[in-house]
């Protein structure tokens, strides 16, 4: 015990229980087994189940998951629909253009539509089965360090009321300690990005850019689009400076994922994703397959769409991060679930030898990012390095160079391309002009309002315990009005944030905390960098289910 708290000790901790830290806690019991050692891994995971929290399109690449679980179909393996044919759309206005043939990034042959939620609900079984500890409902809030030593977390308190008081129900979080902890807390994840902060393992990276997520599952009559069929669109809402595209994948007849992705260096702060991605759905192309049926899930989440130059060195002493934590991430094949699932497997295996040798340092931990980068995973994000970074001169010069880069293995003039964090890009609002307040009536049957959408997103935190979204500063209630128009109105994708007048005819700034959906938007583009999210009550937050 440390004071009225409690202290569990674990030769491996897993902060995160998404596929690259549920991969690892499998790889370990693998490595376990075959070894008959006795080893002790915890996973820990703030949803109220395990798979709640994850969200993806998704197109699988089984590549690690063949690797991690040979027989993962007999198995019984939640990937039962493989893509049956790609498309290319360039949407204008009113029309469309279909690519005469696939770009060979895009060519899904032999991959598998799927719901990333039910896939890691899959894999948390089977580590369970091998006597994995998972504890959903654990929110990991601070990183524990010995000076440059990560020794493990601390997992937040329960029942602390709004204004920081407690409850009658207060529960003190739990110090985990461990001989090596691996960080797979996902985009943006507030431990790794404490881990940053406290250490120089970012210092050499390229600042890391993110891109928006937002979708929706619908239920269509059938014959609307073949199971299997896999549609990515770029173009219309979009302009040709802001970064994006929409997809379509039917994952049956009768069921359709539909998402739209912006890519969170936009310039223009009345910029909307959320009302982008309604116009998405309303062009005659997508509203064809939807027009008739029934929306029945909702979700966003932020992407790592830096690439190779981002990534932090990824161990530390006591510590590796995995996964989209790192940045994990081939914006050029819009895919990044196999390389969190590879990274995840690379570090256990690292960190088994390690705990064999009886050495956690970074000087042996180091064999990580030496594995990582000799690795196919490497192989992959090398040659699509400055992808991303291209399409800062808009989309046909970064459509050009995308196809470049398959001749060049990503080599350009300037390597890498200069990366700069998206929120240095937007731009102040024009004197005098108010920001457009949009042009999408919401009919509640193709197109919907911010609120309706988090309702079937299952989302749910209790109301009284202090708010997990940080603001540091005032400059909401003074310039940034003034200076940029309240972005944070428009850029969240759940109607957390709204500007309401105040007693005196001024106005403020309320936070409605509970429509969260844990996107981490508002952490990364806030222009001023003065919004932190931090991890809610343990089990808060989305239930993504089908997602």
């Amino acid at each position: 015990m440390t004071g009225d708290r409690e202290t569990l000790d674990v030769d491996v901790l897993i902060v995160g229980g998404g596929p690259a830290g549920l991969s690892a806690a499998l790889r370990l019991a693998q490595l376990r087994a075959a070894g008959k050692t006795a080893l002790n891994v915890a996973v820990l995971e703030k949803a109220r189940e395990p798979g709640a929290h994850l969200l993806s399109g998704a197109v699988l690449d089984p590549r690690a998951l063949a690797e991690l679980i040979p027989d993962f179909e007999s198995r019984g393996a939640p990937i039962t629909c493989k893509v049956s044919e790609d498309r290319v759309l360039f949407l204008t206005r009113t029309g469309k253009i279909r690519f005469p043939f696939t770009p060979p990034p895009l060519n899904n042959h032999g991959h598998f539509i799927i719901s990333v939620q039910q896939l890691g609900k899959w894999m948390s079984g089977l580590a369970e089965a091998e006597g994995i500890d998972i504890f959903p409902e654990f929110a990991a809030v601070e990183l524990l360090m010995e000076g440059a030593r990560v020794v493990g977390v601390r997992t937040g308190d329960r029942g602390i009321g709004k204004h920081g008081d407690r409850k009658p129900s207060f529960e003190p979080g739990v110090e985990i300690r461990a001989k090596v902890t691996i960080l797979a807390d996902g985009v943006r994840g507030n431990v790794t990005k404490t881990l940053m902060r406290r250490t120089s393992i970012a210092a050499d990276a390229q600042p890391q850019v993110f891109a928006l997520g937002i979708k929706e599952l619908w239920e269509v009559p059938p014959g609307r689009l073949a199971a299997g069929a896999v549609v990515h669109t770029m173009g219309y809402p979009l302009d040709q400076r802001t970064f994006g595209g929409g997809f379509v994948y039917a994952l049956s007849a009768t069921q359709l994922s539909v998402g739209f992705v912006v890519g969170l260096d936009y310039e223009d702060p009345g910029f909307d994703p959320h009302e982008a991605f309604q116009k998405f759905k309303m062009h005659p192309a997508i509203r064809a397959l939807l027009v008739g049926g029934e929306m029945i899930r909702y979700g966003a989440k932020a992407l790592p769409e830096g690439g190779w130059h981002t990534l932090p060195h990824c161990s530390v002493d006591g510590a590796m991060v995995v996964g989209d934590a790192a940045g994990f991430l081939n914006s050029l094949r819009l895919k990044g679930i196999h390389l969190a699932m590879k990274t995840g497997m690379l570090a256990a295996e690292t960190a088994f030898e390690a705990l064999q040798a009886g050495d956690t340092s970074v000087k042996q931990l180091r064999t990580f990012d030496e594995r990582m980068r000799g690795s196919w995973v490497g192989a992959e994000m090398r040659p699509v390095r400055n992808v991303h970074q291209s399409f800062r001169y808009g989309l046909f010069g970064g459509l050009a160079f995308s196809g470049l880069s398959l001749l060049t293995r990503g080599a350009w003039v300037r390597d890498p391309i200069p990366s700069e964090p998206g929120h240095v890009r937007m731009r102040r609002r024009i004197e005098g002009r108010e920001p457009d307040a949009g042009d999408v009536e919401p009919d509640r049957m193709l197109t919907f309002d911010k609120v309706t959408n988090v309702h079937v997103s299952g989302t749910r935190h209790r109301e009284d315990q202090p708010s997990h979204l940080l603001v540091h500063t005032e400059v909401c209630n003074t310039i940034c009005g003034d200076e940029y128009g309240h972005p944070c109105v428009r850029f969240c994708p759940a109607d957390v944030y709204e500007i309401v007048p105040g007693e005196r005819g001024e106005t403020r700034l309320q936070i409605n905390a509970s429509n969260c959906v844990h996107c981490k938007t508002c952490d990364i583009i806030d222009p001023y960098q003065v919004i932190t999210w931090v991890p809610p009550e343990g089990g808060g937050g989305p239930r993504y289910e089908g997602m």
